[in-house]
């Protein structure tokens, strides 16, 4: 077996490092694919013991110690771009921006502001590219409810709006793009565009073909039962459900109050049945039921390697619009121009980098100060990890220490509590399993009057700072 490909299986597989992206499985004559373990998580499966010696797997794996970071990839990309800044946060950008679509339904379909779609569509109206690459509902009998397929036109592309919470894979769709000579954008989360970005280093064709990459903020990636657990707590069966709709927006609602909807066989007949998300068990984004091991070690929050990323605006002065503002990042010039061009189609304002830190603070918190937490554990331990940007550190107060814990033990459980579940038959055993857990995450994360206090002078410094 080619040396590199046995380290991978035997580091960032077997250590539940891989967050399924199917990169390794997409090397030509790779003896690797990709399959749903029982968790509902893609893991690459070695089906042939066949020598390949022409590839370097862990060159192409985002959670490998040999594959370049998304600073030394971002500083290749976009590092000598005339008006071109860098921030630890950010990566390299030339604006940021919150905004939402104006024109056509771009907005109302799409999970927040409508800018991800649209930015694709407009690289497709404008010649730019032939097709884009992105997450629609599977068309193949693959267990599997959601799939990476290319959509060549705003009908199709609308097909394939808003976010899915929902473990997906890129090795069938690299082996069309290999297939079909064109050239293609790319939308996805952070360590996906990180991948393909590896990829090309190896791969000429790809390299060729994929001509822009649209990133998606990224709080972590779930497995294929939380999409499962919703159904199951709305009255459907597991095995039964049939589509999912993560982010189902709710008249006069403030945009972070969504909801889910879900179709599948209840009873006798075929139901969709529709919940606001915060009143269902498992969608607490804090508690990390259902996340992938590897999100907890990645510190890439703004797909830092993409020429565009594109997010929710969760700041105060956009959350009452149930229809969704974007935050926007731009690293590309073409995208720049494009967005710079179209104000008559979209709103655009321009903001700090203080804003882009605060819509997703607790993300950007998680993946600094609770990374370096959680790498000095590791190291503490002896145990292999990936090399990453953030240095390891226990040099914060004993309550986040614990907070960060129980967030990943919150999060390892709930693939037990879901087994154990399934075998009874009972949602109500998964919550029994749990409860205590949660509980005990909650009275711990709760912030006391004193931290409460603190959090809104250190905002009211932040925005005055601003506007000087």
């Amino acid at each position: 077996m080619n040396s590199n490909l046995k380290e991978l299986l035997e580091t960032v597989v077997s250590k539940d490092f891989c967050i399924g992206c199917g990169v390794c499985a997409s090397l030509e004559n790779s003896p690797l694919k990709m399959q749903l373990d029982k968790k509902g998580k893609y893991k690459p499966v070695l089906l042939s013991s066949k020598e390949d010696t022409s590839h370097d797997y862990l060159a192409v794996c985002p959670f490998s110690e040999n594959s370049n970071n998304e600073t030394e990839l971002g500083r290749k990309f976009y590092g000598n771009l005339e008006d071109i800044n860098h921030n630890e946060y950010t990566g390299f950008y030339l604006k940021n921006y919150a905004g939402y679509v104006r024109e056509g339904s771009f907005r109302e379909k799409g999970s927040s502001g409508g800018m991800g779609n649209w930015i694709a569509t407009q690289l497709l109206e404008r010649g730019l590219v032939d097709g884009i690459i992105h997450v629609k509902s599977s068309e193949t009998k693959n267990n599997s409810l959601f799939e990476y397929q290319i959509s060549y036109n705003k009908d199709e592309l609308f097909k394939g709006a808003k976010s899915k919470y929902y473990p997906i894979e890129l090795s069938q769709v690299i082996n069309l793009i290999r297939e079909n000579n064109g050239r293609y954008a790319l939308i996805g989360i952070p360590c996906f565009i990180k991948s393909i970005r590896l990829l090309a280093k190896q791969d000429p064709i790809i390299n060729e073909r994929i001509k822009y990459f649209i990133g998606l903020v990224c709080g972590h990636l779930k497995s294929a039962n939380f999409a499962k657990s919703i159904g199951w707590q709305l009255g459907i069966n597991p095995t039964h459900l049939e589509s999912i709709d993560f982010r189902k927006k709710l008249e006069n609602k403030s945009a972070n109050n969504y909801g889910v909807e879900v179709k599948g066989i209840k009873g006798n007949k075929i139901e969709i049945l529709t919940s606001p998300t915060k009143d269902l068990y498992t969608t607490n984004w804090g508690q990390g039921m259902f996340k992938y091991n590897s999100c907890e070690f990645c510190d890439d929050v703004l797909a830092e390697t993409a020429d565009i990323t594109v997010g929710d605006a969760w700041l105060p002065e956009y959350a009452d619009d149930s229809r969704g503002t974007n935050i926007i990042t731009v690293r590309n010039t073409d995208i720049l121009n494009i967005l710079q061009d179209s104000s008559d189609k979209i709103f655009l304002e321009e903001i700090s980098i203080n804003k882009v830190y605060s819509s997703q603070a607790g993300g950007f918190r998680h993946r600094r100060e609770g990374l370096a937490y959680r790498l000095y554990l590791k190291d503490s331990n002896n145990e292999w990890r990936p090399q990453k940007r953030v240095v390891a550190s226990d040099k914060i107060n004993a309550k986040r220490k614990k907070i960060y814990e129980k967030r990943s033990e919150l999060s390892q459980a709930s693939f037990t509590a879901y087994e154990i579940a399934e075998k009874e038959g009972e949602f109500q055993t998964f919550i029994d399993y749990m409860n205590p857990m949660v509980k005990m995450y909650t009275k711990l994360a709760t912030p006391t009057l004193l931290e409460r206090a603190t959090t809104k002078i250190k905002t009211k410094l932040v925005d005055k700072f601003e506007n000087i």
